[in-house]
């Protein structure tokens, strides 16, 4: 079965020894992790870059999906943002971007994430938790929830500007036109 065929991650019947919360997080960034790699995974490193109409590029996307999930689960676990996550906030815009290191910081980081999801305790999804230097009120459930929302969206996000890049590329080259993504609709 091509990937393309393949049930979404929360369709395959994994995780079941998991609660429903932690299991549902870790569903979401494996379809995440798929569907970068569908999408995204065939640009080049120009093409990663690229900003067309001025919309954030790819590799920014693929950088913020890393970075933001380190930074919420650090919230989660009850810790505060280093000054290393700090630097690298600032950094998540440059256009300097490889896509072999983009490709190697999302994965880690996914799978970085999954390991810190199973290691929260999910009988305290409700325990309070402060967020950033304001400390605006949350919970560990739901900064999970929201690992998970604002994953997808910024996948959706990167996956529309893959679109766009690649209709201007083989706008640019008719007959030569490539169109290496995939026809699954996400």
């Amino acid at each position: 079965m091509n990937e393309e065929q393949r049930p979404e991650p929360w369709l395959r019947g994994t995780l079941a020894e998991m609660p429903a919360v932690p299991r549902a997080v870790i569903h979401a960034l494996e379809l995440a992790s798929e569907d970068v790699h569908l999408w995204c995974g065939p640009l080049t490193d120009e093409e990663m870059n690229l900003r067309p109409l001025a919309v954030a590029s790819v590799a920014f996307h693929i950088r913020h999906i890393a970075r933001s999930i380190d930074r919420l689960l650090n919230y989660a676990e009850s810790t505060q943002l280093s000054g290393a996550q700090m630097i690298a906030l600032k950094t998540e815009l440059d256009a300097s971007a490889t896509r072999d290191a983009l490709f190697a910081e999302f994965d880690a980081a996914i799978e970085h994430a999954s390991e810190r999801i199973r290691a929260l305790d999910s009988t305290r999804l409700d325990e309070a938790r402060k967020v950033g230097r304001r400390e605006l009120p949350a919970s560990v459930g739901g900064l999970l929830v929201h690992v998970a929302d604002h994953t997808q969206r910024h996948v959706g996000q990167a996956i529309t500007t893959a679109k766009i890049v690649v209709a201007l590329r083989d706008k640019k080259s008719p007959t030569a036109s490539r169109s290496p993504l995939p026809c699954r609709d996400p």
